[in-house]
Protein backbone atom coordinates (compact mmCIF):
# COMPACT_ATOMS: atom_id res chain seq x y z
CA UNK A 1 0.00 0.00 0.00
CA UNK A 2 1.48 3.33 -1.08
CA UNK A 3 1.74 5.89 1.70
CA UNK A 4 0.94 9.58 1.45
CA UNK A 5 4.07 11.65 0.89
CA UNK A 6 3.01 15.17 -0.12
CA UNK A 7 -0.41 16.67 0.45
CA UNK A 8 -1.85 20.09 -0.24
CA UNK A 9 -4.92 21.22 1.68
CA UNK A 10 -7.06 24.14 0.57
CA UNK A 11 -4.14 26.02 -0.96
CA UNK A 12 -4.71 29.59 -2.06
CA UNK A 13 -2.15 31.99 -3.44
CA UNK A 14 -2.68 35.65 -4.25
CA UNK A 15 -0.09 37.78 -6.04
CA UNK A 16 -0.70 41.54 -6.36
CA UNK A 17 -4.33 41.01 -5.40
CA UNK A 18 -4.89 38.35 -8.07
CA UNK A 19 -5.70 34.77 -7.07
CA UNK A 20 -3.32 32.52 -9.00
CA UNK A 21 -4.02 29.29 -7.06
CA UNK A 22 -7.61 28.69 -5.98
CA UNK A 23 -8.62 26.05 -3.40
CA UNK A 24 -6.02 23.54 -4.58
CA UNK A 25 -6.20 20.09 -2.95
CA UNK A 26 -4.04 17.13 -3.92
CA UNK A 27 -2.29 14.06 -2.52
CA UNK A 28 0.86 12.42 -3.91
CA UNK A 29 1.82 8.94 -2.79
CA UNK A 30 5.19 7.21 -2.56
CA UNK A 31 6.78 6.39 -5.92
CA UNK A 32 4.13 8.35 -7.85
CA UNK A 33 5.09 10.27 -10.97
CA UNK A 34 2.62 13.15 -10.79
CA UNK A 35 2.48 15.71 -13.56
CA UNK A 36 0.82 19.10 -13.06
CA UNK A 37 -0.31 20.05 -16.55
CA UNK A 38 -1.78 23.29 -17.77
CA UNK A 39 -1.38 26.24 -20.12
CA UNK A 40 0.88 29.18 -19.38
CA UNK A 41 -0.48 31.24 -16.48
CA UNK A 42 -2.54 28.39 -15.02
CA UNK A 43 -0.63 28.48 -11.70
CA UNK A 44 1.21 25.17 -12.00
CA UNK A 45 4.70 26.55 -11.29
CA UNK A 46 3.35 28.50 -8.30
CA UNK A 47 2.01 25.22 -6.87
CA UNK A 48 5.41 23.59 -7.39
CA UNK A 49 7.18 26.49 -5.69
CA UNK A 50 4.83 26.24 -2.70
CA UNK A 51 5.60 22.51 -2.41
CA UNK A 52 9.32 23.28 -2.53
CA UNK A 53 9.04 26.09 0.02
CA UNK A 54 10.05 28.88 -2.36
CA UNK A 55 6.58 30.48 -2.11
CA UNK A 56 4.31 30.74 0.94
CA UNK A 57 0.61 30.05 0.34
CA UNK A 58 -1.77 32.87 1.20
CA UNK A 59 -3.90 30.21 2.90
CA UNK A 60 -3.83 26.45 3.28
CA UNK A 61 -1.15 23.94 4.19
CA UNK A 62 1.51 21.68 2.67
CA UNK A 63 2.02 18.37 4.48
CA UNK A 64 4.89 15.91 4.22
CA UNK A 65 4.07 12.43 5.55
CA UNK A 66 1.11 13.94 7.47
CA UNK A 67 3.25 16.66 9.12
CA UNK A 68 2.62 20.32 8.25
CA UNK A 69 5.70 21.83 6.59
CA UNK A 70 4.12 25.04 5.28
CA UNK A 71 6.56 27.29 7.14
CA UNK A 72 9.61 24.97 6.87
CA UNK A 73 12.32 26.59 4.68
CA UNK A 74 13.33 24.84 1.42
CA UNK A 75 16.70 23.62 2.67
CA UNK A 76 15.07 21.77 5.56
CA UNK A 77 12.55 19.91 3.39
CA UNK A 78 13.36 16.40 2.09
CA UNK A 79 12.62 17.79 -1.36
CA UNK A 80 14.92 18.83 -4.21
CA UNK A 81 14.05 20.88 -7.29
CA UNK A 82 15.26 20.88 -10.89
CA UNK A 83 14.36 24.13 -12.66
CA UNK A 84 14.16 24.80 -16.38
CA UNK A 85 17.31 26.91 -16.03
CA UNK A 86 19.71 24.36 -14.64
CA UNK A 87 21.80 26.85 -12.58
CA UNK A 88 24.96 24.74 -12.80
CA UNK A 89 28.20 26.13 -11.40
CA UNK A 90 30.36 27.10 -14.43
CA UNK A 91 33.60 27.13 -12.40
CA UNK A 92 33.11 23.47 -11.36
CA UNK A 93 33.44 20.36 -13.49
CA UNK A 94 30.68 17.75 -13.81
CA UNK A 95 31.85 15.73 -10.80
CA UNK A 96 32.02 18.72 -8.47
CA UNK A 97 28.63 20.03 -9.61
CA UNK A 98 27.05 16.73 -8.65
CA UNK A 99 29.03 16.46 -5.42
CA UNK A 100 28.26 20.01 -4.29
CA UNK A 101 25.31 19.20 -2.00
CA UNK A 102 27.13 16.27 -0.41
CA UNK A 103 30.13 18.46 0.42
CA UNK A 104 27.81 20.95 2.11
CA UNK A 105 26.67 18.07 4.32
CA UNK A 106 30.35 17.36 5.11
CA UNK A 107 30.02 13.78 3.90
CA UNK A 108 33.10 11.57 3.82
CA UNK A 109 34.98 11.55 0.51
CA UNK A 110 34.55 7.80 0.02
CA UNK A 111 30.77 8.09 0.30
CA UNK A 112 30.77 11.10 -2.05
CA UNK A 113 32.69 9.11 -4.69
CA UNK A 114 30.26 6.21 -4.33
CA UNK A 115 27.15 8.35 -4.68
CA UNK A 116 28.45 10.54 -7.50
CA UNK A 117 29.63 7.44 -9.37
CA UNK A 118 26.18 5.92 -9.12
CA UNK A 119 24.56 9.10 -10.39
CA UNK A 120 26.97 9.32 -13.33
CA UNK A 121 25.99 5.78 -14.31
CA UNK A 122 22.30 6.53 -13.92
CA UNK A 123 22.39 9.62 -16.14
CA UNK A 124 24.83 7.98 -18.60
CA UNK A 125 27.63 10.48 -18.04
CA UNK A 126 30.37 8.13 -16.89
CA UNK A 127 33.64 9.47 -18.33
CA UNK A 128 32.45 13.11 -18.22
CA UNK A 129 33.60 13.73 -14.62
CA UNK A 130 36.27 16.30 -15.50
CA UNK A 131 34.39 18.05 -18.28
CA UNK A 132 33.47 21.71 -17.85
CA UNK A 133 29.70 22.03 -17.70
CA UNK A 134 29.62 24.84 -20.27
CA UNK A 135 31.18 22.44 -22.80
CA UNK A 136 28.22 20.06 -22.52
CA UNK A 137 25.14 19.91 -24.72
CA UNK A 138 21.76 21.03 -23.36
CA UNK A 139 20.71 17.44 -22.74
CA UNK A 140 23.95 16.63 -20.91
CA UNK A 141 23.62 19.74 -18.73
CA UNK A 142 20.10 18.69 -17.87
CA UNK A 143 21.39 15.26 -16.80
CA UNK A 144 23.95 16.93 -14.55
CA UNK A 145 21.24 19.07 -12.94
CA UNK A 146 19.09 15.98 -12.32
CA UNK A 147 22.04 14.01 -10.93
CA UNK A 148 22.91 16.91 -8.60
CA UNK A 149 19.36 16.84 -7.24
CA UNK A 150 19.10 13.05 -6.98
CA UNK A 151 22.48 12.50 -5.33
CA UNK A 152 21.06 13.97 -2.10
CA UNK A 153 18.49 11.15 -2.06
CA UNK A 154 15.43 13.36 -1.61
CA UNK A 155 12.07 11.80 -0.81
CA UNK A 156 10.51 13.99 -3.49
CA UNK A 157 11.96 15.53 -6.65
CA UNK A 158 10.26 18.58 -8.17
CA UNK A 159 10.85 19.27 -11.86
CA UNK A 160 9.76 22.60 -13.36
CA UNK A 161 9.57 22.16 -17.16
CA UNK A 162 13.12 20.75 -17.28
CA UNK A 163 12.85 19.65 -20.93
CA UNK A 164 11.57 22.96 -22.26
CA UNK A 165 14.89 24.10 -23.72
CA UNK A 166 15.63 20.83 -25.57
CA UNK A 167 14.87 19.99 -29.18
CA UNK A 168 12.06 17.57 -29.98
CA UNK A 169 14.17 14.44 -30.50
CA UNK A 170 16.18 14.96 -27.32
CA UNK A 171 13.04 15.82 -25.37
CA UNK A 172 11.47 12.50 -26.32
CA UNK A 173 14.64 10.63 -25.33
CA UNK A 174 14.74 12.39 -21.97
CA UNK A 175 11.10 11.56 -21.29
CA UNK A 176 12.01 7.88 -21.40
CA UNK A 177 15.17 8.40 -19.34
CA UNK A 178 13.38 10.41 -16.63
CA UNK A 179 10.72 7.72 -16.27
CA UNK A 180 13.47 5.08 -16.01
CA UNK A 181 15.31 7.08 -13.31
CA UNK A 182 12.12 7.54 -11.31
CA UNK A 183 11.32 3.82 -11.40
CA UNK A 184 14.91 2.80 -10.71
CA UNK A 185 15.24 5.02 -7.63
CA UNK A 186 11.66 4.75 -6.35
CA UNK A 187 11.54 8.52 -5.68
CA UNK A 188 8.29 10.47 -5.89
CA UNK A 189 8.44 12.88 -8.84
CA UNK A 190 6.24 15.97 -9.20
CA UNK A 191 6.63 17.35 -12.71
CA UNK A 192 5.29 20.60 -14.18
CA UNK A 193 4.72 21.02 -17.91
CA UNK A 194 2.38 22.51 -20.50
CA UNK A 195 3.20 19.64 -22.88
CA UNK A 196 0.37 17.10 -23.00
CA UNK A 197 2.55 14.39 -24.56
CA UNK A 198 5.06 14.61 -21.70
CA UNK A 199 2.26 14.24 -19.16
CA UNK A 200 0.72 11.23 -20.87
CA UNK A 201 4.08 9.56 -21.58
CA UNK A 202 5.71 9.73 -18.16
CA UNK A 203 3.09 10.03 -15.43
CA UNK A 204 0.91 7.63 -13.52
CA UNK A 205 -1.12 10.57 -12.12
CA UNK A 206 -1.98 13.87 -13.82
CA UNK A 207 -3.50 17.10 -12.51
CA UNK A 208 -4.95 19.32 -15.25
CA UNK A 209 -4.95 22.97 -14.14
CA UNK A 210 -6.68 26.02 -15.54
CA UNK A 211 -6.75 29.52 -14.01
CA UNK A 212 -5.47 28.30 -10.65
CA UNK A 213 -7.99 25.49 -10.30
CA UNK A 214 -7.86 21.73 -10.70
CA UNK A 215 -10.03 20.76 -13.64
CA UNK A 216 -9.35 17.01 -13.35
CA UNK A 217 -7.08 14.70 -11.31
CA UNK A 218 -6.57 11.09 -12.41
CA UNK A 219 -4.57 8.63 -14.47
CA UNK A 220 -3.45 9.61 -17.98
CA UNK A 221 -5.78 6.99 -19.50
CA UNK A 222 -8.76 8.20 -17.50
CA UNK A 223 -8.15 11.85 -18.29
CA UNK A 224 -7.69 11.16 -22.00
CA UNK A 225 -10.64 8.79 -22.36
CA UNK A 226 -13.05 10.39 -19.87
CA UNK A 227 -12.45 14.15 -19.76
CA UNK A 228 -14.77 15.87 -17.28
CA UNK A 229 -15.30 19.03 -19.34
CA UNK A 230 -14.56 20.70 -22.64
CA UNK A 231 -11.38 22.37 -21.39
CA UNK A 232 -9.77 19.03 -20.48
CA UNK A 233 -11.01 17.34 -23.66
CA UNK A 234 -9.59 20.13 -25.80
CA UNK A 235 -6.33 20.53 -23.87
CA UNK A 236 -5.47 16.81 -23.66
CA UNK A 237 -5.11 15.81 -27.28
CA UNK A 238 -7.42 16.93 -30.06
CA UNK A 239 -11.17 16.50 -29.91
CA UNK A 240 -14.43 16.99 -31.71
CA UNK A 241 -16.70 18.63 -29.12
CA UNK A 242 -20.40 18.96 -29.90
CA UNK A 243 -23.54 20.04 -28.10
CA UNK A 244 -25.88 17.13 -27.46
CA UNK A 245 -28.93 15.89 -25.58
CA UNK A 246 -28.80 12.87 -23.27
CA UNK A 247 -32.23 11.41 -23.96
CA UNK A 248 -31.82 8.59 -21.46
CA UNK A 249 -29.09 6.27 -20.20
CA UNK A 250 -27.02 4.95 -23.13
CA UNK A 251 -28.76 7.13 -25.73
CA UNK A 252 -27.51 10.54 -26.85
CA UNK A 253 -28.47 12.90 -29.63
CA UNK A 254 -26.12 15.13 -31.64
CA UNK A 255 -25.62 16.17 -35.26
CA UNK A 256 -29.37 15.70 -35.79
CA UNK A 257 -29.36 11.99 -34.94
CA UNK A 258 -29.60 9.61 -32.00
CA UNK A 259 -26.72 7.29 -31.10
CA UNK A 260 -26.05 4.52 -28.63
CA UNK A 261 -23.31 5.28 -26.09
CA UNK A 262 -21.90 3.69 -22.94
CA UNK A 263 -22.64 6.56 -20.53
CA UNK A 264 -25.39 6.74 -17.93
CA UNK A 265 -26.46 8.81 -14.95
CA UNK A 266 -26.99 12.14 -16.74
CA UNK A 267 -30.78 12.14 -16.38
CA UNK A 268 -33.47 12.39 -19.05
CA UNK A 269 -33.41 14.95 -21.89
CA UNK A 270 -30.41 16.73 -20.38
CA UNK A 271 -28.12 19.04 -22.40
CA UNK A 272 -24.59 17.61 -22.52
CA UNK A 273 -21.33 18.00 -24.40
CA UNK A 274 -20.16 15.15 -26.58
CA UNK A 275 -16.51 14.33 -27.26
CA UNK A 276 -15.28 12.10 -30.08
CA UNK A 277 -11.53 11.83 -30.61
CA UNK A 278 -10.28 12.30 -34.21
CA UNK A 279 -8.55 8.90 -34.25
CA UNK A 280 -11.79 7.13 -33.27
CA UNK A 281 -13.68 8.18 -36.42
CA UNK A 282 -13.49 5.69 -39.28
CA UNK A 283 -13.81 6.84 -42.88
CA UNK A 284 -16.19 4.71 -44.93
CA UNK A 285 -18.26 5.12 -48.08
CA UNK A 286 -21.07 7.68 -47.83
CA UNK A 287 -23.65 4.87 -47.88
CA UNK A 288 -22.04 3.13 -44.88
CA UNK A 289 -21.61 6.30 -42.83
CA UNK A 290 -23.53 7.20 -39.70
CA UNK A 291 -22.81 10.77 -40.80
CA UNK A 292 -21.75 12.17 -44.18
CA UNK A 293 -19.53 15.08 -45.07
CA UNK A 294 -17.27 16.68 -47.66
CA UNK A 295 -13.47 16.52 -47.23
CA UNK A 296 -12.32 20.14 -46.90
CA UNK A 297 -8.58 19.75 -46.23
CA UNK A 298 -5.88 17.11 -45.79
CA UNK A 299 -2.52 17.37 -44.00
CA UNK A 300 0.04 14.55 -43.88
CA UNK A 301 1.35 14.15 -40.31
CA UNK A 302 3.85 11.33 -40.83
CA UNK A 303 2.01 8.46 -39.12
CA UNK A 304 -1.48 9.53 -40.27
CA UNK A 305 -3.43 11.98 -42.35
CA UNK A 306 -5.31 14.77 -40.59
CA UNK A 307 -8.47 15.72 -42.42
CA UNK A 308 -11.22 18.27 -41.88
CA UNK A 309 -14.64 17.05 -43.01
CA UNK A 310 -17.57 19.47 -43.32
CA UNK A 311 -20.90 17.99 -42.23
CA UNK A 312 -23.58 20.63 -42.58
CA UNK A 313 -22.40 23.61 -40.51
CA UNK A 314 -20.03 21.43 -38.44
CA UNK A 315 -16.34 20.70 -38.99
CA UNK A 316 -15.03 17.27 -37.99
CA UNK A 317 -11.33 16.59 -37.40
CA UNK A 318 -10.38 13.05 -38.44
CA UNK A 319 -7.03 11.29 -38.12
CA UNK A 320 -6.62 8.21 -40.28
CA UNK A 321 -3.97 6.19 -42.08
CA UNK A 322 -6.43 6.12 -45.01
CA UNK A 323 -6.28 9.21 -47.18
CA UNK A 324 -9.49 10.58 -48.65
CA UNK A 325 -9.59 12.99 -51.57
CA UNK A 326 -10.38 16.66 -51.16
CA UNK A 327 -13.88 17.77 -52.16
CA UNK A 328 -15.22 14.21 -52.12
CA UNK A 329 -18.09 12.93 -49.98
CA UNK A 330 -17.20 10.45 -47.25
CA UNK A 331 -19.04 8.58 -44.52
CA UNK A 332 -18.03 8.67 -40.85
CA UNK A 333 -18.54 5.83 -38.37
CA UNK A 334 -17.74 5.45 -34.66
CA UNK A 335 -18.58 2.93 -31.95
CA UNK A 336 -20.69 3.56 -28.83
CA UNK A 337 -17.56 3.52 -26.64
CA UNK A 338 -15.96 6.18 -28.85
CA UNK A 339 -18.63 8.65 -27.70
CA UNK A 340 -17.73 10.39 -24.43
CA UNK A 341 -20.39 12.39 -22.59
CA UNK A 342 -19.69 15.37 -20.33
CA UNK A 343 -21.98 17.55 -18.28
CA UNK A 344 -22.81 20.82 -19.96
CA UNK A 345 -20.88 23.57 -18.21
CA UNK A 346 -21.71 27.24 -18.31
CA UNK A 347 -18.45 29.16 -18.16
CA UNK A 348 -17.65 32.86 -17.91
CA UNK A 349 -16.91 34.59 -21.21
CA UNK A 350 -13.18 34.76 -20.46
CA UNK A 351 -12.89 31.06 -19.53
Amino acid sequence: MKRKVIEGRNLFKEISGQRVVDNFNFCVRSEDFLTILGPSGSGKTTVLRMIGGFEMPTAGDILFEDKVITSVPPYERPINTVFQKYALFPHMDVYENIAFGLRLKKMEEQEIRKRVGRMLELVTLRGFEKRAVDSLSGGQQQRVAIARALVNEPKVLLLDEPLGALDLKLRKEMQVELKYMQQELGITFIYVTHDQEEALTMSNQVIVMNKGRIEQFGTPVNIYNEPVNAFVADFIGESNILDGIMYRDYEVGFAGQRFRCVDAGFGVDQPVEVVIRPEDIKLVSPEEGMLRGIVDSIVFKGVHYEMVVLEGQRSWLIQSTIKALEDTEVGMRFNPDDIHIMKKQERPADA
